[in-house]
């Protein structure tokens, strides 16, 4: 079975919709991730820090899914991260209500042993020292390693995320960060440049109008797939790239034609995501739901035409 190691935040977030609010749930970009990994056949480690504050069911929920948690340490006497968001009715723009970084602030993330060999790293958005401290650990060179972040960490850390993009395959950004990281509107132009910078895959994501992947001169498009509502979009593009990187350790091959299949995956994933607050949807997630969906995506994206 592959390995996959997943670094990122286990937390607790407080969200609030058109459609209603919640009291502190389960969050976190590792959360999402894992879930969304663990509907493929991989091994898969958790590597986060909660306090002592974290519910005992919420880890037993991520061990039931395969996702081994001894890398994921229990700071005792210490206070959980928690983030509390606000969409607006459009669900595209939200309001950050309050980001406590408790235990998170001190966080050193350490590799459990029997994992420092895998295959796939995936980095979820956290501080670029974090990440880079992930693939120091490793005692050998990951064949794929894909990096998350966000334009937080472009604005106060910009030359420590820049030193660790080098040593990636792969950055996953929204299309707005991708502009940010640039300085260029054309995201093709913006991706060109981002692969100077280290990673030979670029993928952009555009949240309800899809994701792009960029290879050298090839590209992917794939699109969102169109939902009758959109509960709450908290996670979705976590779970895009646990699909993403879950797909890709199960199958070990990392070309771009292999990598569009991930794409699609990552997609279909997201789009269970957002139907349910936070982690819900991904919880009770069915093997035969992912088929059908993959089968709607199939019929969204196929069409012939006769080229004279």
């Amino acid at each position: 079975m592959s390995k996959l190691v997943i670094v990122g935040t286990v937390a607790f977030d407080a969200i609030e919709t058109p459609f209603g609010k919640t009291d502190k749930i389960l969050g976190g970009a590792a959360t999402y991730i894992g879930l969304s990994a663990s509907n493929f056949d991989v091994d898969s480690s958790a590597v986060s820090v909660v306090g002592g504050d974290f519910p005992q069911e919420y880890l037993d929920l991520l061990k039931n899914r395969n996702i081994d948690i001894e890398g994921i340490e229990i700071v005792k006497e210490g206070k959980t991260f928690f983030w509390s968001g606000k969409y607006h009715n459009d669900m595209n723009s939200r309001d950050t209500l309050a980001t406590e970084l408790n235990v998170l602030e001190h966080f050193n993330p350490i590799v459990p042993d029997n994992y420092k060999d895998s295959d796939v790293v995936m980095l979820g958005n956290l501080h670029p020292l974090v990440q880079q401290g992930v693939l120091n650990q490793m005692t050998k060179k990951p064949k794929l390693a894909i990096l998350d972040t966000m334009n937080f960490w472009m604005d106060i850390a910009l030359d420590d995320l820049l030193s660790v993009i080098k040593n990636v395959d792969v950055i996953t950004i929204n299309d707005e960060e991708a502009r940010q990281l640039t300085g260029e509107y054309s995201l093709v132009v913006a991706a060109r440049k981002v692969h100077e910078m280290g990673p030979k895959y670029v993928v952009i994501k555009k949240g309800e109008h899809g994701a792009l992947l960029f290879h050298n001169e090839n590209v992917f498009y794939a699109p969102a797939l169109p939902l009758e509502e959109v509960f709450d979009p908290t996670g979705a593009g976590d779970t895009f790239a646990g699909g993403f990187a879950g797909y890709l350790a199960k199958t070990g091959d990392f070309s771009f034609e292999n990598m569009k299949t991930a794409v699609i995956y990552g997609s279909t994933l997201a789009s269970f995501c957002v139907e349910k607050f936070g982690t819900e949807r991904m919880q009770s997630l069915t093997d035969k739901e992912i088929y059908k969906r993959l089968d709607q995506f199939k019929s969204l994206t196929q069409f012939d035409i006769e080229l004279n």
